[in-house]
Formats: structure tokens, C-alpha cells, sequence
């Protein structure tokens, strides 16, 4: 007789939460309900672990209430889970307040908690548990690779390498904010002119469409240069704010590498259409991006990756960046699953390869 497991498991992010309920067996792991809300600034922020574990105990009350698609109503979790995953932005910043969320999660549902990084969690999840490398490219980029020693005869925890992840500022070389931003600046040196590109025009309607957007929400900043097309009660054709507002609407960003990074699918498009200089933009992230790979591979015989991440998602980016990593001898192999399987992982396995990062309270 097959028993089934009530396993919660959560992926919090910088910009969402999620938090499925799943029904696990030996060989199968299905969602009863799930349930979703913004993500936060990470762990590693002040009460980063008590704002974690309210995301997380509020997404579950909504799977109590039999919210957001959960087939009736599953009642209290707490006492009744098998145990709790938890992948976590800023995990890798803050080990005690990591060991913190462990232990608010394991004492509330009365079950054992693992609480790990998101980027630790999409290892887990994209390779099964097994060891090899995986590349994420979003609005950062990052490559991971676990691996234990040959030589250890006891199989104890595999050691992490990395490649980039440094953040706008010192790296992230070939991600969404990298392209975005070399897209926005191809814009402005043809603006300057410099070589043509398709960009400079479109670069003109992204700021047209962000800023008009800004003002329906009422967050143009005031006397900002690039005042959104058109004025109340004016018959004059709308006209694109000039490309020399740019600077001033990305300064006024909350964000500024997200709001980079969502250039990124014209640039993405404009390099299929055949527009050389957003061609070479892509090219050039290709290859940032294959060194990233190479120097987290190493001299590991497991020369194979599997992508994630939103930018992989477009298949053009996809196959330019395998033709690269298969010439740097790197095979691209699928993701068997996401960040939200890696917990399920960790809140289900013991002595994985990536145990020594998983922060665990409660008993087994």
C-alpha cells in the first residue's frame, strides 16, 4: 500500500510568492491547491525571516479556506503536513535568520521545515536532485554547479560552484537587465549618431508607453523631461517624449534593472527580425553567458547545464545560446522541474547533494 505525504512547499522570490499543497507518494507528487502573492526583499533584510514566514502562513490560509483552486476546502495544515519546503531569495545573506524561518515554519504547522535558497531549490528541482550545472537567466544571471568529490567514499554533501551572480552593479554579464540596458544605450548612441538600429524608434515607444502608464498611476515625477505624449484636451497628434528623457525616467524607477530588463524582449525581437546591432547585442550576451557556464563547469567531467529563467524562455535566445555552449563543448539538457520542486525535494529527502545549504529545524 502506497502511503501519501500532505508536503507544503513555497518559492519566494523577489518579485512573487508561491505556495503549493502537494499530495506525495514514492514514485508521484501531485498539487491539491495552490496560492500566490508579491514576493519581498529577502532574507536578508531586517525581520527578513519573520516577513517570510507571514507570506508563507498567509498563502497557506488561503489553501485552508479552499482558495485559489484547492478542490474543497483541506482544513487546518497545521498537524496534518508530513513536512515543509521553503525556497527563499536571500537565503545564501543570512544563515540565522534562515535557521529562524526553519523554526517559526516547523513550530506553526507542527511539522519538520527546510529552508533553502530559490537558486539552491532550482538546482534541486531542474536536475532531480543530481549533480551538474544549471544557468538562470532573468534580470541577473547565475550559474550553479553541485557536484560531490570522487574521491569521497562516505558521498558526504557536494560543495557549490558559481559562476557571476554579482548583481547589476559588478556582474549579472548576459542577463535581462544586461540586455535590456545594452538595448536602451544602442538607442541613445543612434539617437547620438551612431550606427542605425530599429531600437532607437522603439526605445522612443517603450519610454512613450512606460511614461503614459506612470501618469494613469499618478507616478510621474514632476517636471519629469519625459511628460507623457498628448495633453488633456488638446487636438494635437500624440508625439513620442524624445529619447533624451531616458535618463530621468530610469533614475525615477523604484527599480531601474527590472525596468532595464523589460526592454529586453524588443531587443530579443528585433535580433530575430534580422536588426544587426540588436544581433550583436545578443550575440554578445550569448557569449557572456558561456563563460559564466564554463568557469562554474570547470573542470568537472559533467560538462552539461539546463536553463532557466524568464529570458531562456524566448526559443530564439534559447538555440543562439545552446549553438555557443555546445561549441564550448556544453551540452543543454531539460529541467525536470522548478524552484517549486526543489523544496518539495528538500522538505522530502536527507543527505542530498546540496544539504550543507539547506537550513533544517524539526525532526525527521
Amino acid at each position: 500500500m502506497t502511503t501519501e505525504r500532505l508536503v507544503l512547499v513555497a518559492d519566494i522570490g523577489k518579485s512573487r510568492c508561491r505556495v503549493e499543497l502537494r499530495a506525495v507518494t514514492e514514485d508521484s507528487s501531485s498539487v491539491i491547491g495552490s496560492a500566490g502573492a508579491a514576493g519581498f526583499a529577502g532574507l536578508g533584510i531586517a525581520d527578513g525571516a519573520a516577513a517570510a514566514f507571514r507570506l508563507i502562513a498567509d498563502a497557506a490560509g488561503q489553501l485552508e479556506a479552499g482558495a485559489a483552486g484547492a478542490p474543497g476546502a483541506p482544513g487546518p495544515l497545521a498537524g496534518r503536513l508530513s513536512s515543509v519546503g521553503a525556497a527563499v531569495a536571500g537565503v545564501e545573506a543570512s544563515a540565522p535568520q534562515s535557521r529562524e524561518l526553519a523554526g517559526l515554519l516547523a513550530l506553526h504547522f507542527q511539522a519538520p521545515a527546510a529552508v533553502l535558497s530559490d537558486a539552491t531549490a532550482a538546482h534541486l528541482g531542474a536536475l532531480d536532485g543530481g549533480p551538474g550545472t544549471i544557468l538562470i537567466v532573468g534580470t541577473g544571471a547565475v550559474a550553479f554547479r553541485f557536484e560531490r568529490d570522487p574521491d569521497d567514499e562516505f558521498e558526504r554533501p557536494g560543495a557549490l560552484h558559481r559562476g557571476d551572480g554579482w548583481g547589476p552593479l559588478l556582474g549579472d554579464r548576459g542577463s535581462g537587465r544586461w540586455i535590456g540596458q545594452q538595448g536602451l544605450s544602442a538607442a541613445l548612441e543612434a539617437y547620438d549618431g551612431g550606427p542605425a538600429t530599429s531600437l532607437e524608434r522603439l526605445a522612443g515607444e517603450h519610454l512613450a508607453s512606460a511614461v503614459a502608464g506612470s501618469a494613469m498611476a499618478g507616478t510621474v515625477p514632476a517636471g519629469s523631461a519625459a511628460a507623457a505624449p498628448g495633453q488633456a484636451g488638446s487636438d494635437a497628434p500624440a508625439e513620442l517624449p524624445p529619447l533624451t528623457g531616458l535618463p530621468g525616467w530610469l533614475a525615477s524607477q523604484e527599480n531601474p534593472y527590472r525596468a532595464m530588463a523589460g526592454f529586453t524582449p524588443v531587443v530579443l525581437a528585433q535580433a530575430e527580425a534580422g536588426d544587426a546591432v540588436a544581433g550583436g547585442i545578443i550575440g554578445e550576451a550569448c557569449l557572456h553567458l558561456t563563460r559564466t557556464v564554463s568557469r562554474a563547469i570547470g573542470q568537472s567531467s559533467l560538462r552539461h547545464v539546463a536553463l532557466l529563467g524568464g529570458v531562456v524562455d524566448s526559443p530564439y535566445f534559447a538555440g543562439r545560446l545552446a549553438a555557443d555552449l555546445k561549441e564550448a563543448g556544453i551540452d543543454v539538457v531539460p529541467a525536470v522541474g522548478n524552484g517549486l520542486a526543489g523544496a518539495e525535494l528538500a522538505a522530502t529527502g536527507h543527505n542530498l547533494l546540496q544539504e550543507r545549504y539547506i537550513h533544517r529545524d524539526g525532526t525527521p
